[in-house]
């Protein structure tokens, strides 16, 4: 949560598009091929993006937040929170592989630290950045220790390794019916890519507002 950074990058592509073709990309469609970019110039797969995304005409901070899952979640509540968007649980595992790069606030791994299916010495070298003051609140980490600027299969490794920064994430290899994906993709990173590119589709293909639903929006940051 308030974590979402490069937006400035996104401003600049929406204004370079609309000298080039006026009111046809939309911002939804930038941000689509945006993540599949990034994911494909740091190593990983190159999937398929379906085009023709229109944008909202309304902002959702609440709705947004009410649809991401929570560092605190169990596997149970994460595999119900992705069947409500028609998302398997093999889906769920799969992109829960995004967390291969990016960071964590402090706040949102702090009592994770603390439970007993995390690596002790993992947890002590996170702990002088991430006390229990709440000064430390905004403080970050990478989510993979192991290649944080990299999209690889390292983040099920150090999982195995009970090395996961969230709570979340080491629930996909707790004991539970998620441990045999895990191993799988933490020893084939061709599966791993293949389903991840998969599920991105799937995810992708949400509710997307089409036809004459919604708008171009001129601004990615405002209605039109």
């Amino acid at each position: 949560m308030n974590s979402l950074r490069g937006f400035e990058l996104v401003d600049t592509i929406k204004a370079a598009l609309e000298v080039l073709c006026p009111r046809v990309v939309s911002c939804a469609d930038i941000l689509a091929v945006a993540a599949r970019d990034s994911v494909a110039m740091l190593g990983g797969p190159n999937y398929a993006v379906l085009l023709g995304r229109r944008d909202s005409l309304i902002a959702n901070q609440s709705g947004a937040t009410t649809d991401l899952p929570p560092p605190s979640f169990s596997l149970t509540q994460l595999n119900t929170s992705f069947a409500q968007k028609q998302l398997s649980f093999r889906d769920m595992v799969a992109l829960s592989g995004a967390h291969t790069f990016g960071r964590a606030r402090c706040v949102n791994f702090r009592n994770h630290l603390n439970e007993s299916n995390i690596d002790p010495a993992f947890a002590a070298t996170l702990r002088p950045t991430c006390s229990n003051s709440s000064a430390d609140d905004n403080n970050l980490a990478n989510l993979d220790v192991s290649t944080p600027n990299a999209f690889d299969n390292a983040y099920y490794r150090n999982l195995l390794n009970r090395r996961g920064l969230l709570h979340s994430d080491q629930e996909l290899f707790n004991g539970g019916a998620a441990d045999a994906i895990v191993r799988t993709y933490s020893t084939s990173p061709s599966i791993f890519f293949t389903d991840f590119g998969n599920a991105m589709i799937k995810m992708g293909n949400i509710s997307p507002l089409t036809g004459t639903s919604g708008q171009i929006r001129l601004n990615c940051r405002r209605v039109n």
